[in-house]
């Protein structure tokens, strides 16, 4: 995987995310949110469950993982990208 590409995800992602924070925390707090190409793929009540649908949908593996939470977590590889 190109890694210049697989960061440009995750910050256009991150962004995405962060302008929405206020609104998935109303119905989605402490899921995890599937994010690609700066779009909401799907919540999922898990890490593993979020990863899962991200490799199965994406081969590429341009997709970023973020927990639907005000607290900073550090998801390790899965808050900079899948893949």
């Amino acid at each position: 995987m190109d890694l210049q590409a697989q960061q440009r995800e995750v910050d256009q992602n991150y962004d995405f995310f962060m302008r929405n924070i206020n609104f998935f925390l109303q119905d989605h707090r402490d899921e995890f949110a599937l994010l690609r190409d700066a779009s909401l793929v799907g919540f999922f009540p898990s890490l593993r469950s979020a990863g899962e649908e991200g490799d199965r949908l994406f081969a590429d593996g341009h997709y970023s993982i973020q927990e639907v939470t005000l607290e900073p977590i550090d998801l390790g590889v899965f808050s900079h990208a899948g893949g």
